[in-house]
């Protein structure tokens, strides 16, 4: 497989900016920046960290089997925090999603993200045997 394969994210903003929810290329998958945004456009899991996280990590299930990729060909993980304190929570949710998987991981504490609400942001990349 050479030709790239796009997941759409459902974002007003993704033909403004020019970017997917995931890119797959060959045996290469990225999945952009997920952010705890429901259906219907909205922040979940308000003031929840760990409600949020499951909403990142549903996300990006779906955009990899959008171009399908299983879960389990997540060969790392990147979580954006605000608030180091939240690390637990959402720790336990990666956990859940891939404590089989174990993704290389990074945790990093940020200022913010670009909605005062989301409490965490995840990117994950995948690698799929042609």
């Amino acid at each position: 497989m050479s030709a790239r394969r796009y997941a759409r994210s459902g974002s007003p903003f993704e033909d403004r900016i020019g970017f997917s929810r995931a890119v797959r290329h060959g045996p290469h998958v990225a999945v952009s920046g997920t952010a705890p945004i429901g259906a219907d456009g909205k922040t979940v899991g308000v003031g929840d960290p760990e409600v949020q996280a499951h909403r990142c990590f549903e996300i990006i299930r779906e955009a990899l089997a959008e171009v399908d990729v299983p879960l389990e060909a997540v060969i790392r993980t990147r979580i954006y925090i605000v608030k180091v304190a939240d690390w637990d929570a959402i720790a336990r949710v990666h956990g859940a999603f891939f404590g089989e998987i174990r993704p290389a991981s990074t945790f990093v504490q940020v200022k913010g993200l670009l909605d005062p609400e989301w409490r965490v942001e995840v990117e994950a990349d995948a690698l799929v045997e042609l």
